[in-house]
């Protein structure tokens, strides 16, 4: 990812979607710093996290927690669970163990899990949506106040997911959290997110509230995703509700000239090879980077093809 800039606001959740390598983990990550990013800065209650280093970065950690994208791999095998949610308390030196045991009791009863009855068994023992209320407990047992969820349902069946993102929203409510929610299903997104960004090989190009962004989409990135999205209703045929894209994702390591997404959209120009578009905003709290937006004079439709002429660099 390279010039990615945004903001969350107190008590916001943001979306972040795009497709698979677009850079939306690298993004999660570099906020925890692991790895630090390269350049830039992460303001985080005011401190600059890339300025820190060892005991200072240490002790600001636990206030952003993670939730990983596999469930079950990001838990220990060999630990029993309360163990596994007590480990950041352990860590920290929070109270003594009979304190922490009553504080995995509560955060486990607050994710609809068991300590007497789960308290023992270890993860190969749990389901996934289990092991994903697993690793939000012991995202949450520090009390942080940034939560990253990094395609936190993704690995789940539908009518798990839709337990897990309203857990989430219970948590967030009741831990007064500030949340990432990184994720390629878009349905999903809207319906967790207070505002969305859209991410296409390793920048943004599109940020806007989840209904203004879906229901007029002013980047034509933003709107072949959504056009993606399938419709439960068997009258309508793939490619009645918009254009796919068709050419090829190029590479995150040589990416186009100009405006990236360039050599797959329909409403390319010669100044989106020389110039690389900037955010700017086009209506209340929305923001585009296109120098044709949707619903602006282009020219005539043509291939992607035909708008890769100028080459990558």
């Amino acid at each position: 990812m390279s010039d990615v800039s945004l903001d969350v606001l107190e008590g916001e959740t943001l979306g972040l979607v795009g497709e698979s390598g677009c850079g939306k983990s690298t993004t999660g990550r570099a906020i925890m710093q692991f790895p630090r990013p390269t350049s830039g800065s992460v303001i985080f209650e005011g401190t600059d996290m890339s300025r820190l280093g060892g005991e200072e970065l240490r002790r600001v950690r636990p206030r952003m927690q993670m939730i990983f994208q596999d469930p079950i791999s990001s838990l220990n095998p060999r630990r029993r669970l309360r163990d596994i949610v007590a480990e950041p308390l352990a860590i920290w030196g929070v109270g003594d163990k009979s304190s922490r045991q009553q504080t995995v009791r509560s955060v486990l009863e607050t994710v609809g899990l068991d300590y007497d009855a789960a308290g023992g068994r270890r993860p190969h023992e749990f389901s996934g949506g289990q092991c994903q209320r697993i690793s939000i407990a012991r995202a949450l047992v520090l009390d942080p106040k940034l939560l990253i969820c990094d395609e936190p349902v993704s690995a789940l069946d539908v009518s798990v997911q839709a337990q897990i993102l309203n857990l989430l929203e219970d948590m967030k409510a009741r831990y007064h959290l500030t949340m990432i929610f990184i994720a390629h299903d878009l349905a999903v997104v809207k319906n967790v997110s207070d505002r969305v960004a859209v991410m296409y090989l390793g920048r943004l190009c599109e940020v806007a509230p989840p209904d203004d962004l879906y229901d007029r989409p002013t980047h034509p990135y933003t709107a072949a995703l959504i056009a993606s999205i399938p419709v439960p209703n068997p009258e309508i045929r793939p490619g009645m509700v918009g254009r796919a894209l068709t050419a090829e994702l190029p590479s995150p390591l040589d990416p186009p000239s100009g405006c990236r997404f360039r050599t797959r959209c329909p409403r390319a120009q010669e100044r989106c090879t020389d110039e690389e578009p900037v955010m700017r905003e086009i209506a209340p709290n929305h923001f585009v980077a296109c120098h044709f937006p949707l619903g602006a004079p282009a020219a005539p439709e043509r291939e992607p093809a035909a708008a890769s002429a100028g080459g990558a660099t």
